[in-house]
């Protein structure tokens, strides 16, 4: 099998799918393994250290596409990738299609098969997904407290707060792998935070590492109530494959204090705040109603040789039942078939696009 590993096109998008380390593997059980001209170059891999280990270096993406039988990405195909990919290709790599329709119809009329990393799992468990969305939880804090600078446009708030000062109060929706990793970092830095989760026994495992943590387990006025003196907001609320539900109203935002921050981790399935729009880091944050909002789709390209060694270790066990044929059989890889012969496959795309 020939497996294709084309450069991220995305605004500022350094990750590369699979690392040298982890191509070795494929090339010694006779596979031929394709890597698109400086493709690993953003997360600190050259072309020489991919050739080392037996991967052929092509010149652009559109050869790579047509040498490859199997593409192994990290986001979703855009622009001419799309006039590239052909019916006989597996397609794997996160997708999100749930959140973004005519993608899903395109691959659809394509004809090939796409398996989403984010959905790639079993028994709630997203081994793909997972360390990205600690990596954005993460930095969706970096980013909110500096976002919070009064020269950034902020009210000014410090989030951890001084002796004899006010910390800055943190609500995180959802307490996944993304709102923990927020809620972790925030609580570490002093400030005050909130937890909404329909997981009671998530919010209480959360709340054993962190004593200090303040937890909701519904919505309605106590969740409204707490918007409103909310300095950042971290959205990461996340139903897999399907459209995140929005939890904050355009009215809950309004009530928010000039200079606040939202910043919505869960933009790459829609969003779960009314007032958030997906942006890039070309032009990442806008303002409306006075809240500062970040929306990036891939906040993880931000730090690129971290999410790449991260997710390239977890890519490969999976990418060897591609190539072996053994998906089928494989419950994670079912979980993750998303289209196939022209037809939806995974259970919260035909809920949407078919039912």
């Amino acid at each position: 099998m020939r497996v294709g590993v084309p450069k991220e096109t995305k605004p500022h998008e350094g990750r590369v799918a699979l690392t040298p380390h982890a191509c070795a593997p494929l090339v010694a059980a006779g596979h031929e393994v394709y890597v698109e001209k400086d493709g690993g170059r953003r997360s600190g891999y050259q072309d020489e250290a991919y050739q080392q280990a037996g991967v052929i270096i092509l010149p652009d993406a559109k050869t790579l596409y047509a040498t490859a039988d199997i593409i192994v990405k990290v986001k979703e195909p855009a622009g001419v990738e799309l006039d590239y990919l052909q019916a006989h290709h597996l397609l794997f790599s996160f997708l999100h299609l749930a959140a973004n329709p005519s993608l899903a119809e395109r691959l659809r009329k394509i004809g090939l098969t796409a398996f989403a990393f984010e959905t790639l799992g079993e028994n709630g468990e997203f081994p793909l997904l997972a360390p990205m969305s600690r990596i954005a939880g993460k930095i969706a804090v970096q980013i909110g407290a500096h976002l919070l600078h009064e020269p950034e446009g902020g009210s000014g708030v410090l989030l951890g707060g001084v002796a004899d000062s006010e910390p800055g109060q943190v609500l995180v929706l959802g307490a996944g792998q993304a709102g923990s990793a927020a809620a972790t970092v925030a609580s570490a830095l002093g400030a005050t935070v909130t937890v909404l989760d329909n997981n009671s026994e998530r919010l209480t495992g959360l709340q054993t590492k962190l004593p200090g943590l303040k937890l909701l387990n519904e919505t309605g006025k106590e969740l409204t109530n707490t918007v409103a003196g909310t300095d950042l907001l971290i959205g990461a609320i996340m139903v897999a494959g399907a459209k995140a539900p929005v939890i904050v109203s355009k009215d809950e935002v309004q009530q928010m204090r000039a200079g606040s921050v939202i910043v919505d981790i869960a933009i790459d399935q829609g969003g779960c705040v009314a007032t958030s729009r997906p942006t890039d880091y070309n032009d990442p944050v806008y303002n409306e109603y006075g809240v500062q909002h970040c929306c990036v789709t891939n906040l993880p390209g931000a730090v690129p040789r971290t999410a790449t060694q991260a997710l390239s270790a977890r890519i490969l066990p999976y990418l060897e039942t591609l190539l072996t044929g053994t998906w089928h059989n494989n419950a994670p890889m079912l979980a993750a078939l998303s289209v196939m012969e022209g037809r939806y496959q995974h259970p919260a795309l035909i809920k949407q696009f078919v039912a």
